[in-house]
C-alpha cells in the first residue's frame, strides 16, 4: 500500500479539531512549574521586570553550552528549558508590555543566547524526527506524528494561496533544515517542485535521505548552500525564507541586489507579543527594492505571520 499522503488523508488532518501542536498552557499568571509570576496585574514596568528576570534565568542556563551539547542532549533538562521558553513567549501580553521587555537595554544581552538556543533545539527536534522517519516501516505515518505538523500544514496552505501558486510551479526554500517539512507538504500535497537550500552539510544530507525514504526525491532537490547561493539558474515562482534563517539583514540586502525584478518572496516572522524573542526581523525594515503586497497574520495552530513581497 502506498503510504504517501492522499488528498483526503491530508484534508482530515487539516480540518480536524484535534490540534497536534499544543502550546504550553496554564492558568494565566503561572509558569510551567506552577510558580506565580508576580506583577501581571500590576504596572507594565513591574510586569516587564518579572518577565525579564525569567528570561535572564533561561539565558544564564544555556549561554555557555556548545552547539554539540545542545544538539546531543538526551536528558529532560534542555527540553524543560525549551518548554519554559515556549511558555514565556506564548503569554498573552499587551504590545506595550512586550515593547518594554524587548527594548530593555539589559535584555539585549540575553537575546542572542536565547535565539541561538531556540534555533539549535528546534533543529535537534527535526533531526530526531528525521531519523525516526528513516527507521520507520510506515514513514508517512511517522511524518504526521511530528509535534508541529499542523503548524506546517496551515503555513504551507497560506503560502500556496498567498503567492498564487498552481500545480507544477517551482519554489525555493532558504533554510530548509534537516526535515524540510514545508517543501514536503507543498510538493506532495499541492503538486509543486521544490529546491531546499541548507547551509549545514550533514543536515542537507539527512534531508535527502528522508526525501528518498518518502519517495519525494524526484520532486525536491536539496542544495548545500546559503543565501549567497541565490539566484539559481532554475526558474521559480516563489522564494521562501525560513523564520530562523539568519542573518536576516544580510540575507535580504543580498536578495535585493541580485534577484531580478518581478521575483516573488515570502518570509515568516514573529510579530505578536513576546514571540518576537525568536525573530530579529523586527529590528530592521525590508529593503526598499521590495514591496509588500500581502500579509497573513497567524491563527492557531500557526505562530508565524507570513509576508509576501515582490521586487
Amino acid at each position: 500500500m502506498d503510504c504517501r499522503f492522499t488528498k483526503s488523508y491530508l484534508a482530515v488532518i487539516m480540518m480536524s479539531s484535534i490540534q497536534i501542536y499544543k502550546p504550553t498552557s496554564s492558568i494565566y499568571g503561572t509558569d510551567i512549574y506552577g510558580k506565580h509570576i508576580s506583577g501581571l496585574s500590576h504596572s507594565t514596568g513591574d510586569f516587564a521586570e518579572n518577565i525579564i528576570e525569567e528570561i535572564f534565568e533561561i539565558s544564564s542556563s544555556i549561554k555557555d553550552l556548545t552547539d554539540e551539547e545542545i544538539l546531543q542532549d538526551h536528558s529532560d533538562y534542555l527540553r524543560t528549558i525549551f518548554q519554559r521558553l515556549d511558555h514565556l513567549i506564548a503569554l498573552k501580553v499587551y504590545d506595550e508590555s512586550a515593547e518594554a521587555i524587548l527594548y530593555d537595554s539589559e535584555f539585549n544581552l540575553a537575546f542572542d543566547a536565547i535565539a541561538r538556543f531556540r534555533s539549535l533545539y528546534t533543529a535537534k527536534l527535526e533531526i530526531e524526527h528525521a531519523h525516526s522517519i528513516l527507521e520507520s516501516r510506515d514513514p508517512w505515518e511517522m511524518f504526521t506524528n511530528f509535534d508541529y505538523i499542523s503548524n506546517y500544514l496551515k503555513l504551507s496552505q497560506t503560502e500556496f494561496q498567498g503567492a498564487g501558486l498552481k500545480r507544477g510551479d517551482s519554489v525555493v526554500f532558504l533554510g530548509s533544515g534537516p526535515l524540510p517539512l514545508t517543501l514536503m507538504v507543498l510538493c506532495n500535497w499541492y503538486g509543486l517542485k521544490g529546491i531546499g537550500i541548507e547551509k549545514e552539510p550533514d543536515r542537507a544530507e539527512l534531508s535527502r535521505k528522508v526525501l528518498e525514504k518518502l519517495g519525494l526525491s524526484g520532486q525536491i532537490e536539496i542544495i548545500n548552500g546559503d543565501h549567497l547561493t541565490l539566484p539559481l539558474k532554475t526558474k521559480s515562482e516563489l522564494i521562501m525564507i525560513a523564520a530562523q534563517a539568519e542573518p536576516k539583514k544580510e540575507i535580504f540586502n543580498h536578495l535585493a541586489n541580485v534577484l531580478p525584478a518581478g521575483t516573488k518572496l515570502s518570509y515568516r516572522i514573529y510579530e505578536k507579543g513576546l514571540r518576537r524573542l525568536l525573530d530579529t526581523f523586527y529590528l530592521f525594515e525590508l529593503p526598499g527594492q521590495f514591496k509588500e503586497y500581502y500579509r497573513v497574520r497567524p491563527e492557531p495552530p500557526v505562530n508565524n505571520t507570513v509576508v509576501f513581497a515582490t521586487k
